[in-house]
């Protein structure tokens, strides 16, 4: 399901790719472009030669009648294709690039799952969090080998399940590993995420999540067994400066929940933070819209719903989309058109090659027809 948030990420990339779609690393070398009208010219000149050059017959029309009209156009495919090629061949010359759509050299995906107990309805056949977890196991046999996944959960808290690694049975030994709890911290999780995507970014999870004065106490009870650990000043000025959303290639986030946050800190400061980062944020609303009943502790019970406003933000805050899931069929494909997208970055991409083969292929072209056509 493509959302809004897609359509329109699609278009910006679309009016970016026309604005810009081709340049040339040598353009000066297209004056030599102003051979092609001398190149017609002298076609048109050597027809009217041979013109007067053939045989005056009392009447023409047998003959025309016996060439037919398409014999008469077949004389200048051949020369109409070599002039093609000389047309591609100059092309080449200017050595042309674009941008374009290759296998990423190297990416890292940190999934974060949301495991809270609503995660336990039944509205998503056998449950949510058995199909989440059979549609996770898919989404890691699929990912190409130029991918490292990280694995973290969360729920009231959240947590680092598996660092980032190339080994597919540690991750699917991960994702058997969730376990269910109360709350749902998205704020938390999404914080974690980033944090073990970007390490470079000096990110204090303590003064994050809990707040700048537990940060400072931690910090002040550790320093005589931690020297080696910066002051929250230190590591404010250590971190990098903001960049454009979207703009890291290195790899992104994806965020799967299906409730709202009721705990730990707001998602859409924690999406801002990523945004400052460059780093994408995909998510994923699992459950049905209308929502489900989950049974509590001593018969109580409580409605769980989707939050697809916030969700929607995060996605859009970071320049990236958000999806809906309302069955495992549905989650599955989300998983799959992700693992393709991720795995891919656009590249300016030198396309030298594919004129001077254009100008090749249209070359023997033309030598065939005139061969099988006039035997010359």
């Amino acid at each position: 399901m493509i959302t809004p948030i897609g359509v329109m990420r699609v278009r910006r990339q679309r009016e970016a790719a026309r604005e810009d779609a081709v340049r040339f690393l040598w353009p000066e070398t297209l004056m030599l472009s102003l051979l092609v009208p001398l190149l017609v010219a002298a076609y048109l000149r050597a027809l009217r030669r041979r013109q007067r050059a053939v045989i005056h017959y009392a009447s023409l029309k047998p003959v025309r009648a016996a060439m037919g009209p398409r014999a008469a156009l077949r004389r200048h495919v051949p020369p109409a294709l070599f002039l093609l090629a000389v047309i591609a061949a100059l092309f080449a010359i200017a050595r042309p690039v674009t941008v374009l759509p290759l296998p990423a050299q190297y990416v890292t995906i940190v999934m974060a799952m949301d495991v809270s107990r609503s995660m336990l309805a039944q509205d998503v056949a056998p449950n949510r969090i058995g199909a989440a977890q059979a549609a996770a196991r898919a989404f890691i046999e699929t990912l190409p080998s130029n991918v490292r996944l990280g694995i973290t959960s969360f729920a009231g808290t959240a947590a680092v399940v598996q660092t980032p690694t190339e080994n597919r049975e540690d991750l699917l030994a991960a994702i058997d590993r969730f376990q269910l709890q109360r709350g749902t911290a998205t704020g938390s999780g999404l914080l974690v995420s980033l944090a073990m995507l970007r390490p470079d970014a000096g990110i204090d999870l303590e003064a994050e999540l809990f707040g700048q004065d537990f940060s400072r106490r931690s910090r002040a009870a550790d320093a005589a067994n931690d020297r080696a650990r910066a002051p929250l000043d230190m590591r404010a000025h250590a971190e990098p400066r903001p960049v454009p959303p979207g703009s890291w290639s290195g790899g992104a986030i994806v965020l799967l929940s299906d409730g709202r946050r009721t705990m730990g800190p707001d998602p859409i400061a924690a999406a801002r933070r990523a945004a400052q980062l460059g780093v994408r944020v995909y998510t994923i609303g699992f459950g049905t819209k209308a929502g489900a009943e989950i049974p509590g502790f001593e018969g109580y019970s409580f409605w769980a719903r989707l939050d697809e406003d916030t969700l929607r933000s995060v996605a859009q805050l970071t320049d990236a989309e958000y999806f809906h899931a309302g069955t495992a069929a549905e989650l599955d494909k989300v998983y799959r058109k992700l693992s393709a997208h991720l795995a891919m970055e656009y590249r300016e991409t030198e396309i030298s090659a594919l004129f001077s083969a254009l100008a090749a292929l249209l070359v023997l072209a033309a030598a065939a027809l005139s061969m099988f056509w006039f035997r010359r």
